[in-house]
């Protein structure tokens, strides 16, 4: 029987796979593992998507019928929700969301009363109870409430400037917010600090949800910046939990470059706890490079921003993440936060009084070519001699100049090849090969 939680929550279509039904169960089961009292509550946000109030509701209703409370926060990004689970010393928070996917999909985020994810025995004692229909009814009064928590936002707007390490006046900012649970705090949390903000994919309708915007495609948000003359952009996706940026000429900033200027500073500042950076085998070399070179250790876990928390918790690290935006600043959230990431590095370009551009120069960056292989059997290809072979080739052709990652995906029948090099063509060149050993004749 297939798991019901993936790597980020409950996901699935809405209304065919993630039902209301499946929703209400949800909701009692999470109430019933993690209540702990007599009164359990329950904190839920939701981001724009049409089919998140249904399931909002379901999930409501569950909590209750199992007699917990509900606190509804409304449409706000997912590490919201995590702070503000914490903040109301609730005992389980609850995102209805699909991050980044299409309006069509939707997804169920769990979070305990610290403000984690929930570990996987956790995770395995909900989907039990789910699968089995277990847990209280309880009657009359004891029946849960559902209450409109609608000032609660603002505590996490505060909590957000808190992290600000300058103001941001004078500073433009083009705010692309993918049409989802940032659309409006995104742009209000900047403005906070001073910053004169243009939002655009501000306009959430249900179903335009990272339509062709937000965090997916950067290069829009970067367009919007050069068109605008402004002096920087942030692009969240659908749920705000990662952030991309752009600078004043239009070039991406991905996550290795804000990662790797925020562990220089904080550790010039004596605040980067270890001295280690969590990151993913997708990091890029130029990230590894800028780092070890200045004294950092930098950790490597497998691709999720779920697995670089649990390592970051193991090794007491302070901050870490993904290229694709997900950074986590340990010593202020309990999750990604696009949001506080964009706080962190913006206001860490303004306090040094330099453009991001130069902020995120910080490390070089290698072209990185990808490449996905279609092919019946991921694994069997992984163990061919070919493939071997030419892997080996390319890795000793590069050397230090370049790195190789050759992997089979976890959720598609595909090989993934990784290839970073000085030039773009070098690393093509390569990824073509490898690529070419992996095709079935």
């Amino acid at each position: 029987m297939t798991r019901l939680f993936g790597t980020d929550g409950v996901r699935g279509v809405a209304n065919r796979e993630l039902t209301p039904e499946l929703a209400f169960a949800i909701g009692r089961a999470a109430i019933t593992a993690l209540g702990g009292d007599d009164r359990p509550r329950l904190v839920i946000g939701r981001d724009s998507r049409i089919s998140g109030l249904m399931l909002e509701s379901a999930i409501a209703a569950g909590a209750c019928s199992a007699g917990g409370d509900v606190l509804r926060v409304g449409m706000v990004p997912t590490p919201a929700v995590a702070f503000m689970t914490q903040d109301l010393q609730a005992q389980a928070g609850a995102v209805v969301s699909a991050s980044h996917n299409p309006a069509e999909d939707n997804g169920i985020k769990l979070f305990s009363g610290d403000g984690f994810k929930l570990p996987d025995e956790v995770e395995d004692e909900i989907e039990r109870l789910v699968r089995e229909g277990d847990g209280p009814r309880p009657e009359g009064g004891s029946v849960g409430r559902i209450v409109d928590a609608v000032e609660e936002p603002d505590r996490y707007l505060d909590h957000l400037a808190a992290a600000a390490v300058a103001p941001l006046d004078g500073m433009r900012v083009v705010v692309d917010g993918a049409n989802g649970a940032a659309f409006r705090l995104g742009p209000t949390a900047l403005r906070r600090l001073g910053a004169e903000v243009e939002p655009i994919h501000a306009e959430p309708d249900g179903t335009n949800i990272n339509d062709g915007c937000g965090a997916a495609h950067p290069e829009v948000v970067a367009a919007a910046v050069v068109d605008r003359g402004a002096d920087a952009g942030v692009a969240f996706d659908g749920d705000a939990d990662r952030a991309m940026f752009a600078d004043a000429d239009g070039t991406v900033i991905d996550g290795d470059q804000v990662i790797a200027a925020c562990a220089l500073a904080m550790r010039e500042a004596g605040r980067l706890a270890k001295d280690t950076v969590v990151v993913t085998v997708m990091a890029n070399l130029g990230l590894r490079q800028a780092l070890e070179s200045a004294g950092v250790t930098v950790l490597e876990t497998q691709v999720g921003d779920r697995y670089v928390l649990e390592e970051m918790r193991r090794v007491g690290a302070a901050l870490g993440g993904e290229q694709s935006g997900h950074v986590i600043f340990l010593d202020h959230a309990t999750t990604g936060d696009g949001l506080l990431t964009a706080v962190r590095f913006l206001t860490l370009a303004a306090r040094r009084r330099v453009s991001v551009a130069e902020l995120a120069s910080a490390m070089r960056r290698f072209p990185q070519v990808l490449e996905n292989v279609a092919v019946d059997d991921p694994a069997g290809a992984m163990s061919s001699p070919e493939v071997a072979e030419a892997i080996r080739g390319a890795e000793d052709a590069l050397r230090e100049r370049g790195r190789v990652l050759v992997r089979p995906s976890g959720t598609e029948p595909v090989v993934r090849v990784m290839v970073e090099a000085e030039t773009e063509e070098e690393a093509r060149s390569h990824a073509e090969a490898i690529s070419a050993s992996i095709r079935p004749a």
